[in-house]
């Protein structure tokens, strides 16, 4: 069998006179134990073939069984973006002949899926974006290819047929590559935020295809769609993204047509390559699956699970920016994963809420990152993150000071006012004192203080750290710089 054809169409055409269409079809794995109709393990990495029983190897005579917890988990998510779910829905045959669909058919949900439209919301460059979405169906998931290198043959996992996945299909409004990436970043978290899914897409728990047509601009019809498919990463979709529509609109441009086809995105060489013509859905035969009845979903249950959402990220970003007053990048950072959230907002109680925003985002996250912990496991409540806070907004630490205090937090798990009583390191109140240590280092550099004297105004600078050396940084900057200021001016003047 031959491989996939490349094309080498040059990407010099005038983009600005088209705009891509982009809509994308997400196929989420859903957090279940076992699989959709039958009780094989969900769980990631076992050994090939070891997760699978007659049920999801289609053997002859077997029933399925429906997942009940899928069923609640699709509802969830569907609840969350707005959909309609429909009290009742119906799986479907998809029939296609591949190795890595045992059955010989798929089971998803075409003419009446389990949910209907909704929205995913987003920012880009803080401008609001809405994407709406067509629908979101149950389906179970296909085997895996396996492909050895140097060997003209595949191998065939059957761990993953039968998973329950969630397929969130949205309408064709995205019309930029990096509003597709940041569709697919707030759609991940939204799932993670639900617990709907680990969104994880080195796993594959998150796979996304991307169907993306041009037009010319102001046009309202929709040009002929191709489907990107082999897209592991959310970059990779941005990038696969911004080649197709050069591509297109080089091709048309040039008097060529667009082709309705699927195409394999080769990351390597940063192109797309033909795979197939694209199927319509009349190829598959969809027709009711005679061993399932439909799925019908009780209206109080479905009350029940809307009232129990928790705040969504989009909606908790909308109130850091109008009750906090923060930045939208601080927001959006700040609400990444509820439990970030919520460190945040307990430190606001004590703190200022700017500062806490800061310093979680540049302290408490650096420490994060370098050992690699979640925020459940940062050894610093967040009340004692705003006692320190505390500490400098009064006036009682410096904000270098405060920093060593956070690092011996960390270390030993102490609150900010033991740490600051047992090395002494409050800032100096007494005037008098403070006058004393600015006379003693003016004292004791008597070339500097010529230097400022002849106007060299960087003598200062060097005596404000031989102060802060001398005082570990225990004299407050601006009472530091007026008194040494006032000291050389009397040497001046003496």
């Amino acid at each position: 069998m031959a491989g996939p054809r490349m094309t080498a169409t040059p990407v010099t055409a005038p983009a600005e006179t088209y705009e891509g269409v982009i809509g994308l079809e997400v196929h989420c794995q859903l957090a279940t134990e076992s699989k959709l109709f039958c009780a094989c393990s969900t769980h990631f990495g076992a050994e090939p073939n070891s997760q699978v029983c007659p049920i999801c190897l289609g053997h002859p005579g077997v029933l399925p069984v429906l997942n009940a917890r899928a069923v609640e988990l699709a509802s969830r998510f569907a609840l969350a973006v707005g959909a309609k779910l429909e009290l009742e829905s119906v799986f479907a045959r998809k029939n296609y002949f591949y190795p890595d669909l045992p059955k010989g058919y798929q089971i998803s949900q075409y003419e009446l899926p389990i949910a209907t439209g909704g929205e995913i919301c987003f920012r880009n460059a803080g401008e609001e974006r809405v994407v709406r979405l067509v629908r979101a169906h149950l389906e179970e998931d296909a085997g895996k290819l396996l492909h050895e290198d140097g060997s003209d043959s595949s191998l065939v996992d059957y761990n993953r047929a039968g998973v329950p996945l969630v397929e969130i299909v949205s309408e064709p409004e995205l019309r930029e590559p990096h509003d597709a990436y940041l569709y697919l970043q707030r759609l991940r978290q939204l799932v993670r935020w639900l617990g709907v899914s680990d969104g994880n897409m080195e796993e594959g728990s998150l796979r996304c295809d991307a169907n993306v047509s041009i037009r010319k601009r102001g046009a309202t019809t929709l040009g002929v769609r191709v489907e990107v498919k082999n897209l592991n990463s959310f970059r990779n979709v941005e990038r696969s993204l911004a080649f197709e529509i050069a591509r297109q609109t080089a091709l048309v441009s040039g008097g060529g047509t667009v082709a309705q086809e699927t195409r394999l995105w080769d990351a390597d060489r940063e192109r797309t390559a033909v795979l197939r013509s694209k199927e319509e859905a009349h190829d598959y035969r969809y027709f009711p699956d005679p061993d399932l009845l439909p799925l019908r979903l009780d209206p109080q249950a479905i009350a029940s699970a809307r009232a129990a959402l928790p705040e969504l990220p989009h909606a908790r970003e909308s109130r850091y920016l109008t009750a906090f007053g923060l930045p939208v990048y601080d927001a959006e950072a700040l609400a990444a994963t509820p439990e970030l959230g919520d460190y945040f907002e307990a430190a606001a109680t004590g703190a200022d809420p700017k500062r806490a925003a800061h310093w979680i985002l540049t302290e408490v996250l650096g420490i994060l990152n370098e050992r690699k912990l979640s925020i459940t496991d940062f050894p610093v409540p967040a009340t004692e993150l705003a006692a320190l806070l505390g500490l400098v907004a009064q006036g009682t630490l410096s904000g270098k000071l405060a920093k060593e205090v956070f690092a011996e937090m960390v270390q030993s798990g102490q609150p900010a006012q033991t740490i600051v009583a047992a090395r002494g390191l409050g800032l100096i109140a007494d005037e008098g004192a403070i006058t004393a240590e600015v006379e003693a280092v003016v004292a004791a550099h008597p070339e500097p203080v010529a230097q400022y004297l002849a106007g060299k105004e960087a003598a200062l600078k060097f005596f404000m750290g031989e102060l802060m050396k001398r005082t570990r940084g225990r004299v407050p900057p601006e009472r530091a710089l007026a008194l040494l200021k006032a000291e050389l001016e009397h040497r001046r003047d003496g």
